[in-house]
């Protein structure tokens, strides 16, 4: 019996000639945070649409807390796209109600929840308001909400703190931490090296991936695979790194595991 919430095995998707994903295989173990990291095009968001099953693969299979991934999984899991989509014409709280209850929520439980995070991300004021009245940061913490919201078993955050000012990207951060705490199992994916240091606070929370396509995944002579410790804020975290040498600056670094710095990079 292993401790994994998720797993995907030999994942393949196809776009007419473009491969996605080429034979992806990766293991998120429950309740720790996992990072998918890699440039814009490398095949992060492809992987975590078959994860919501939002699309399906060509072939190869994802496992769900110990099962085939099934239609009824995906009210166990939250999920923040990288391309919000919130009804901007509708008002903030009654479309938040709605998608609460998409979800399986009760109208009446919806309601209890979403004023306490509506006061603890102090935009109670904004509830009646329609989301295009909004600044943008306050459009991604309704739509942070709307993802915990159901208290999901597994969040998956999409470059999460896109359009957050420094304060409110640490705000949600914090938030993500203590989601950690409580139990739930998160994958989160970013293109942008800095933006890991806070999320992954702790050792071994999390594997990173790089370079999902555009080469065979694990089989290409030009793919290195690395076992590292990378600092992070004076610790370190236990990482796999699949990484292009025309990409990274430390891909030439042997398979094993070492210290090195590493520059806030944005690819």
């Amino acid at each position: 019996m292993n401790n994994f919430f998720l797993e995907t095995h030999q994942v393949v998707k196809r776009f007419a000639n473009h491969t996605a994903l080429n034979g992806v295989s990766i293991q998120v173990p429950e309740g720790q945070i996992f990072g998918l990291l890699g440039p814009n095009g490398a095949g992060k968001t492809t992987l975590i649409r078959i994860i919501n099953r939002i699309t399906a693969p060509d072939s190869g299979e994802v496992r769900f807390n110990g099962h085939l991934s099934q239609a009824e999984d995906i009210y166990h899991i939250g999920y923040l796209p990288e391309e919000r989509g919130l009804y901007k014409k509708m008002k903030v709280g009654e479309q938040a109600i709605y998608l609460a209850q998409l979800k399986g929520l009760s109208k009446a439980e919806a309601t209890s929840r979403l004023k306490l995070w509506f006061e603890k991300f102090e935009i109670t004021p904004w509830w009646n308001k329609k989301l295009e009245e909004l600044s943008k940061g306050m459009q991604q913490k309704v739509q942070f909400i709307i993802t915990i919201l159901h208290k999901p078993q597994l969040l998956i955050f999409d470059e999460p703190f896109s359009g957050f000012d420094p304060v409110n990207a640490e705000l949600l951060k914090r938030e993500i931490l203590e989601l950690k705490k409580e139990g739930h199992t998160i994958i989160f994916s970013t293109h942008n090296m800095a933006s890991v240091e806070v999320p992954f606070a702790a050792p071994a929370d999390a594997t990173i991936l790089s370079g999902l396509s555009r080469i065979d995944f694990l089989q290409a002579p030009v793919l290195h695979f690395q076992r590292v410790h990378l600092p992070l804020k004076g610790q370190s975290m236990t990482c796999l790194l699949f990484s292009f040498p025309r990409t990274l600056p430390f891909s030439a670094c042997p398979m094993k595991h070492l210290q090195f710095p590493v520059p806030p990079v944005r690819w």
